[in-house]
């Protein structure tokens, strides 16, 4: 639920005139005291708030990034993605922030965001940590009808939507290139930006799904590799160290959650991958190159061929024959700038 701090940042946000302190105590009934307290503390996170006796309060400008529950709540405009959203200065790991919720009974579309975030959690065990200031680090809770084997695309999903929310961020950046590094991690000028992880709870009876945790972690406002954890430095970067510009992280959430709304809505239609696997596939870093499979039964190398329907990875091998692959199997590596 909205706090009264939150529709009063909106409100000031989406207002190109002055707004009265009246008209803010009529519209969400609260006292001028309790308007005066939360434009204090609104100018004590950064906000410039211009206050003129007789005409009110208007906002001049916003810090450049600040993650808080009502800077993103003010920012969404979406249906139900992000529309309960749980904020934490520190946690130890989103995805499991987002559990609890799922265990608790929070609805579907419910975010979980961290600034700081020491114990988060990749593919096949990795740990994942950030510094404050730096990365965006959120889950999201679904609370899906359909059957357990779809569930693995909505990786997929998320991916494309970070790929495409990026690239608005980002827009008119010269030589700034977002591609996906199937399945899902993202990949700006050849480095990683980006990675992700599903997590799906099955009923007591094990025939159904109770909820899947989608969480995202992209390295936004790193200043230099050296913020890194070492062994990834070499293969890292950050929307700031490629673009050199300080990007928001609750607009960027904003515009992933938008996204992925839309994205999700699609596949919900054919619960495969056949409406989003054109987007996708243009985004698909590889298509058409050489890349190893490392699949416990035995590595082999063959050529890129993009997705299917269900999401799977094309793989042409040298004597012609086509495999799928699949994400929850195998790792896939390539001639990227990071393998």
């Amino acid at each position: 639920m909205k706090t009264d701090k939150t529709d009063i940042l909106a409100l000031l946000r989406n207002s190109k005139d002055y707004v009265s302190g009246q008209q803010l105590c009529d519209r969400f009934g609260v006292t001028r005291t309790a308007v005066w307290k939360v434009i204090n503390q609104l100018k004590g996170e950064g906000y410039q708030i211009e206050s003129i006796s007789g005409k009110g309060y208007r906002l001049l400008e916003e810090p450049e990034d600040i993650l808080s529950e009502s800077e993103i709540a003010s920012r969404l405009h979406t249906k139900w993605a992000g529309r309960k959203v749980y904020y934490y200065d520190v946690t130890g790991s989103t995805n499991n922030d987002a559990k609890r919720c799922g265990e608790e009974g929070d609805p579907h579309g419910t975010v979980v965001v961290a600034d700081i975030q020491n114990a988060g959690k990749g593919r096949r065990g990795r740990g994942w940590q950030t510094l404050s200031g730096t990365a965006l680090a959120f889950t999201i809770l679904l609370r899906p009808d359909f059957v357990p084997d779809r569930a693995s695309m909505i990786t997929l999903v998320m991916a494309l939507s970070v790929a495409e929310a990026v690239e608005e961020v980002l827009e008119g950046a010269e030589d700034a290139v977002t591609t996906i590094k199937w399945p899902n991690d993202i990949v700006l000028n050849k480095k990683k930006i980006c990675g992700m992880l599903t997590e799906m709870t099955m009923t007591p009876e094990m025939d159904e799904i109770q909820y899947i945790v989608v969480g995202a972690g992209i390295n936004v406002n790193n200043g230099s590799p050296e913020e890194f954890q070492e062994e990834i430095r070499e293969t890292a970067t950050s929307l700031k160290i490629e673009t050199g510009r300080q990007v928001s992280r609750a607009e960027l959430l904003e515009k992933v959650l938008l996204r992925f709304e839309e994205n999700y809505a699609v596949f919900l239609e054919t619960l495969d991958m056949s409406g989003l696997r054109e987007a996708y596939q243009n985004h698909l870093q590889g298509v058409g190159n050489e890349v190893r499979v490392l699949d416990p039964a035995g590595e082999y190398t063959g050529i890129s061929r993009g997705i299917n329907d269900r999401g799977e990875l094309i793989v042409e091998k040298e004597d012609g024959e086509r495999v799928q692959v699949y994400a929850g199997e195998v790792s896939v590596r390539g001639l990227y700038g990071y393998v």
